[in-house]
């Protein structure tokens, strides 16, 4: 048991909440990309929609508990939580968070699943050096980088052949006012699949450090009012937009209509509704871009600026050592204070 000053701890639960705050404004894109796109809502409605239904994610989890595995993979499945301190959780956090303002401010949709991965390792190595990994955890969320876009991008190519050949006989007018509704339902279960999975990622953070002060009781758990104060700050970031991913993601990659919009959203739900069951902490963003990237694919392989895509998917490769550096780097200079 590490002991902290109480006005320190609140001020890294602060910090903590910051980080979900930003991941909110850094991710609305993946939410919103494809309604805004389509020209399905206005985007200041869309990101209010999103925001919504992150923060209801929260009533989801309490129904359905066995979707709260994210958090126990964050706190304890990266680096060995006996091992964890203040130290480390500010140096993951603040590790995490400069990557997010850097690709924010440029426009990049890069990953702050990633990020707070990479923040943890870089930290959590500094302090006690790699006998601290958990590399069962690790491995899966490694794993997950390559498979979930590219699952990802296959589901919504599937999803865009199937309902092409159920819709063969519709006329043009009809087949649009469909998947209008259609893609408005499918945009709300990735919202709601977005909070489920990213919120998580906080709670596992706060919850390793109050395990690590000695101010949990019992066994490592999310107190519930760690999990609601983390839906509300994601849906608060996810409500203040992050406008230039947004473009990147909705207009640059690729041209989306309405069923293309549905099949990105639908398959990057199934996606994150089934890693969240398996407890695996998978990027948002790069979900969602694999699935638009399928989307149009679908119709074309030349509707995908494959260029914007692949500037894209050099960011995934440096999100996690960029931000474990700095990580580490912070984490020594706390200890120098």
């Amino acid at each position: 048991m590490h002991e902290l000053a109480f006005p320190l701890l609140v001020g890294l639960i602060l910090i903590a909440l910051a980080f979900d705050f930003l991941n909110g404004l850094h991710d609305a894109a993946n939410a919103i990309a494809t309604v805004v796109a389509t020209r399905l809502l206005k985007p200041v409605t869309a990101v209010a929609f999103a925001a919504f239904f992150n923060f209801a994610a929260y009533f989801l989890s309490l129904a359905v508990p066995e979707l709260h595995k994210v958090a126990d993979t964050i706190g304890k499945g990266i680096i060995d939580k006996d091992l964890v301190t203040p130290a480390v959780v500010f140096g993951a956090l603040v590790g995490a968070m400069f990557w997010n303002v850097v690709t924010w401010l440029k426009g990049i949709p890069s990953s702050s699943s990633h990020a707070l991965v990479g923040g943890l390792v870089g930290a959590g190595v500094a302090h006690a050096g790699m006998t601290g990994i958990q590399w069962n955890g690790l491995n899966k969320t490694l794993i997950a980088i390559v498979l979930s876009p590219t699952l990802g991008m296959i589901l919504a190519m599937i999803i865009m052949l199937v309902t092409s050949w159920f819709g063969r006989n519709a006329t043009a007018a009809g087949a649009d006012r469909a998947f209008r509704f259609l893609h408005l339902g499918s945009s709300a279960m990735y919202s709601l699949g977005h909070g489920l999975n990213d919120a998580q990622k906080t709670m596992g953070i706060i919850a390793v450090l109050l395990y690590s002060t000695g101010n949990m009781q019992g066994e490592f758990h999310v107190p519930h009012w760690v999990a609601l104060s983390c839906y509300v700050a994601i849906g608060l970031g996810t409500l203040s937009g992050g406008w230039k991913i947004i473009e990147t993601m909705g207009t640059r990659i690729t041209k989306l209509d309405q069923h293309q919009g549905f099949s990105a959203s639908l398959g990057g739900s199934v996606m994150l509704f089934s890693a969240s069951w398996l407890g695996i902490p998978v990027s948002t963003t790069h979900t969602i871009t694999g699935c638009v990237i399928g989307a149009g694919a679908a119709r074309r392989a030349s509707a995908v600026r494959w260029q914007v895509a692949g500037n894209v998917m050099t960011a995934w490769v440096i999100t996690i050592p960029a931000s474990a550096a700095v990580a580490a780097l912070f984490y020594y200079l706390t200890t120098l204070f």
